[in-house]
């Protein structure tokens, strides 16, 4: 059965019209299950009915004309229960409803199965059968396998304003959303441009050449073509890009050199492969080595290396992107968006970025981000192919995208982002003022640092220090463990960027899930595996090198270095990692080096430490929860994972409860607390956080002036009364609309993203 699924799924979804696809299934769905009767039927949202859209073995004339109520019949049976029914004489149960002239009195056998498209039944897929009996088990996974698939495609027929679907109205059409995870925020209305990849790899075969002088020169030619592209495009962006992105294609030039990527290609040529087989079979190793790791920023590198392969490959195939021309406030639509691509596209023209692959961490989002334009990936059900020309209305606060939105929404939208530009522009004015709430509590905001983010941009927003800095910048960057005089340069640019104030550098976080590519590590299960504190304890001549090129970075600078350590998971952990800082800082001393010494904390971010929040208090310098991760590990969600994403809330009072545990813990060790994680950077948990006692409030510097204006509008005793009452409620959507409506009445609705119902 699982070849027969395998070539009916995709001689369907080959289909380029729906009315074709949906006749071709019945009958080779009836076919196969040798069924008497396949039938499809429809959601019409207009008449709130089911409409035959389809079928084999019933009255031909009575598709588009047989309708079902919702509460009728066992297709609105199937309907509402959203679950497959399997009957053995259908006629005989409480819910039939026979449709007058269908032909169906002469079947019993009955089993319906739900289409669901992101929890919305869409319609029921039924096979009958003249014989009083049940379907088998593999019979129904057969079917439940098949309308999975149909769910998808009804779902891009309806964006589309497909004419074959019953009865769809525009009104329903326009309204069409797909639902992908936000990469950059902001709004933009444009027209889309759909490009496709110039060349395939997955197209490429093996292949043994006999000149492998030849092979080389070829694969020479592509590189050095490669190199000049992306020396374009660092020329290109040199004026609207802060050094930081810019320094991101250095990182694509680095993995051309010949003791990267570039010189495992020649040894495989070498070894007799041809230069195209060469370069995909590096390029998947690579690849697949990247996509088991779970850390968000490091798997998205995976598609950096496959952007730059295809790169390559183009140019040794010699194929040319034709031309496209892109009109103002172009929607760029593709597959998986690349740096290249947006090489292409005059900056003034470009509007917004829809990716149906990638994530929030992906190499364009981080370029989205830096350019202000909003971004929208994994929006994995979007129909690329039909799109091409559509005017498509972006959110990137909520990742969601509409295929030819209404009139209505339009004007909505835009009123919205002439608000944000107004908004943004009186937010700046607010660099160099306090961040103290009306009653005079004052907190700390403080910026997350990584390969991503811009030193003076940060400053430019009236960041006071660092709360997190991603320390695995010099390792990334190299091909072998960088020494403590490469680390300490690293370490000593942005400490004295930021000159008095504090620095908060974590201690290595690789391992299990996050390999190095000379420091390979393979795992059954990463989410739980050597990472973090584990890896450096394990190495203690890893962590000794980075903390004394910390220590030595720090020397003669007023700034107050704070060491964090990361995956703590018990105080034996937290014990061993001290011995070895005090071990490092004896040394430091004893070569003559005046530094002082490092305040050392936690970070809370699996739910072990929750629970044994006081206890590490007690033993460190200050606390600080790394709420990305504790959200993730405590509703065990990847929120990176577009099908699971909706999943992942900050505000799911078990998340808010941990966040009270772990402040009550600080508070009664009287340690400072603070967080780094995307939740202190949203105007809700800025209040609740606020409310809970958390000192510093550590973010995206892209965030702080909103969370700023917001904490200067309240009181701190306003934030506590809604505190206590988000405590007792039980659902993240209870919580989330308490805090809406109490943060609109404040007056503080114009830092609320908008939501498009």
């Amino acid at each position: 059965m699982l070849t027969v699924l395998r070539h009916i799924v995709m001689r369907f979804t080959a289909h380029s019209r729906f009315a074709d696809a949906v006749k071709f299934l019945v009958s080779e769905v009836k076919s196969a299950m040798r069924a008497d009767v396949c039938s499809i039927y429809l959601l019409n949202p207009q008449r709130s009915a089911y409409v035959l859209a389809a079928t084999d073995g019933l009255n031909p004339a009575k598709v588009g004309n047989a309708v079902l109520a919702l509460d009728q019949g066992l297709v609105g049976f199937v309907g509402r229960r959203a679950e497959p029914i399997n009957l053995q004489n259908a006629p005989s149960h409480r819910e039939f409803h026979y449709i007058q002239g269908s032909g169906e009195e002469a079947f019993h056998a009955f089993l319906g199965v739900p289409i669901i498209h992101q929890r919305r039944v869409l319609g029921v897929l039924v096979v009958q059968q003249s014989d009083a009996r049940k379907f088998d088990e593999a019979e129904e996974a057969f079917l439940v396998t098949l309308a999975a698939q149909l769910a998808t495609v009804v779902s891009h027929a309806e964006a589309v304003g497909d004419s074959a679907l019953p009865q769809i109205s525009d009104a329903n059409r326009v309204d069409a959303c797909f639902v992908g995870v936000p990469g950059a925020p902001g709004i933009a209305i444009g027209t889309a441009v759909v490009i496709h990849p110039v060349a395939n790899l997955e197209a490429v075969p093996e292949r043994q050449t006999d000149d492998i002088v030849v092979e080389l020169l070829s694969l020479e030619r592509a590189i050095a073509q490669v190199r000049q592209d992306i020396s374009n495009i660092i020329e290109q962006f040199s004026d609207s890009l802060p050094k930081q992105e810019l320094a991101l294609f250095d990182a694509y030039l680095h993995m051309l050199d010949e003791n990267a990527l570039a010189g495992d290609i020649r040894a495989e040529v070498r070894l007799g492969q041809w230069a195209q087989g060469a370069l995909k079979k590096v390029i998947d190793e690579h690849v697949s080595r990247f996509a088991l790791m779970e850390d968000p920023y490091l798997r998205e590198r995976g598609a950096d290396l496959k952007d730059l392969g295809l790169q390559i490959l183009a140019h040794l195939q010699n194929i040319r992107q034709k031309k496209t021309v892109f009109p103002k406030d172009t929607v760029l639509v593709a597959e998986e968006v690349t740096p290249a691509m947006l090489a292409n596209i005059p900056t003034e023209q470009l509007g917004a970025i829809v990716s149906t692959k990638g994530s929030g961490n992906s190499h364009v989002a981080i370029l989205a981000r830096a350019m202000g334009i909003p971004a929208v990936m994994g929006a994995i059900d979007l129909p690329t192919y039909q799109v091409e020309n559509e005017v498509l209305l972006v959110d990137g606060h909520y990742g969601e995208v509409f295929a030819s939105p209404s009139k209505k929404r339009i004007e909505l939208s835009r009123e919205l982002i002439a608000q944000e530009k107004v908004f943004d522009e009186e937010l700046m004015q607010l660099k160099d003022v306090p961040c103290v709430t009306k009653d005079g509590w004052r907190i700390l905001l403080w910026v997350n640092i990584g390969l991503s983010s811009d030193l003076t941009r940060s400053l430019d927003r009236g960041a006071e220090g660092i709360g997190l800095f991603r320390t695995e910048i010099p390792f990334m960057s190299q091909d072998r463990f960088p020494t403590e005089a490469e680390q300490r340069v690293i370490y000593r640019e942005h400490m004295a960027a930021f000159e008095p104030r504090p620095v908060t550098m974590r201690t290595l976080d690789v391992g299990g899930d996050k390999s190095l590519s000379y420091f390979p590590i393979n795992e059954d299960n990463p989410f739980l595996g050597w990472r973090g504190i584990r890896v450096t304890l394990d190495h203690p001549e890893i962590f000794l090198v980075q903390v004394r090129a910390m220590l030595k970075a720090n020397a003669g600078l007023e700034g107050i270095l704070r060491i964090m350590l990361p995956m703590i998971s018990s105080l034996s952990e937290l014990t061993a990692a001290k011995a070895l800082i005090n071990r490092a800082y004896d040394e430091v001393t004893e070569e003559g080096f005046e530094v002082k010494r490092p305040s050392i904390g936690v970070m809370i971010e699996v739910p072990a430490a929750v629970y044994q929040a006081r206890a590490l208090a007690r033993e460190s310098d200050f606390l600080a929860v790394g709420s990305n991760d504790l959200t993730q590990y405590m509703l065990a969600v990847d929120r990176n994972n577009p099908r699971v994403a909706q999943l992942y809330r900050d505000v799911h009072p078990a998340v808010i409860l941990a966040l009270r545990d772990v402040a009550r813990a600080a508070h009664i060790e009287n340690k400072p607390l603070g967080i780094c994680g995307e939740f202190a950077g949203t105007p809700v948990g800025a209040v609740l956080l606020m409310a809970m006692g958390y000192h510093v409030l550590s973010m995206n510097a892209t965030h702080l002036p909103k969370v700023k204006w917001v904490i200067r509008q309240i009181n701190r005793s306003d934030a506590q009364r809604m505190l206590a009452k988000v405590l007792q409620m039980q659902s993240a959507e209870a919580v989330s609309g308490y805090m809406f409506q109490q943060l609109t009445d404040a007056g503080l609705g114009r830092v609320l993203p908008h939501h498009h119902t």
